[in-house]
């Protein structure tokens, strides 16, 4: 009977998982709009935040200053301050988090950047006008769900492995563990139905008005059009090679400082 406590386990995953999606549902559906969500006119930050989060904000902030000449960004994945006087809040995070030397990774910068004052309130007030979620919200549920389906799985595969009593057969303990399955999966399509598109960032004011800015933006090609690309759609969206390769060596830079620190705690 060792195969009960995994479905138990199994429907206990499933069951947290699916309450706090329906939590985060009711939550999303009593927040209504502010007023200023209606008519609010977005900024580059702003917009970066809803679409990517805050280390989109810090990619933005980079290549913003780089534009300007503020800021060296290297192919070789190295920022280099030119300009020390940050112009705003999130210029000044910047340039503290590359450091009094003037020069540093974009890697470390733009994670340091990430979790800075000036992000933290820039999402406050979004999330206060109804414009981004809070932690915890929709997005961030339905990833558990999808988790507790993978997890209600391989729990039923391990009771399954198990030796089984005669009187217990396998089509049957696997019927018990297609329960919690299809709670987790029918919740995922009722979400699907009635909620969809969810944005890990925006609430769907905030992901109207990033539409509008996008519709807005077409048709010209100016700095703020491209600033724009880079804010709604990331780095990805940037066209000019140099800076491309300043922002591939990120990952790079990432997975070299990870295995370093598994090395030295070898």
């Amino acid at each position: 009977m060792f195969w009960v406590l995994f479905l138990l386990s199994a429907w206990a995953v499933a069951g947290l998982a699916c309450l706090r999606l329906c939590l985060a549902a009711v939550r999303a559906a009593a927040a209504a709009p502010r007023p200023v969500a209606r008519d609010h006119a977005l900024t580059l930050y702003e917009a970066a935040f809803l679409s990517g989060g805050p280390r989109r904000v810090a990619d933005l902030t980079l290549v913003s200053m780089a534009r300007q000449r503020r800021l060296l960004l290297a192919h070789t994945g190295w920022a280099t301050v030119v300009d020390p006087c940050g112009r705003d809040d999130m210029e000044r995070s910047v340039i503290g988090a590359i450091g009094p030397e003037g020069q540093s990774r974009i890697a470390p910068v733009r994670a340091a950047a990430a979790t800075a004052d000036a992000v933290r309130g820039l999402a406050d007030r979004l999330v206060r006008a109804g414009l981004a979620v809070p932690d915890g919200g929709i997005a961030a549920g339905v990833r558990r769900v999808r988790v507790a389906a993978a997890t209600v799985c391989a729990l039923g595969l391990v009771a399954l492995a198990l030796p089984l009593p005669t009187t217990e057969p396998r089509l049957l303990v696997a019927l018990w563990f297609a329960l919690p399955l299809a709670l987790t999966l029918g919740c995922l399509a009722i979400t699907r139905m009635e909620i969809h598109p969810y944005s890990r960032w925006a609430s769907p004011a905030g992901q109207r008005l990033i539409g509008a800015l996008v519709q807005r933006a077409d048709g010209t090609a100016d700095d703020r059009t491209f600033l724009t690309s880079v804010a709604v759609r990331g780095v990805h969206a940037i066209g000019e090679p140099d800076l491309r390769a300043a922002f591939a060596h990120r990952e790079e830079y990432v997975d070299k400082y990870v295995e370093g620190h598994r090395g030295h705690r070898g």
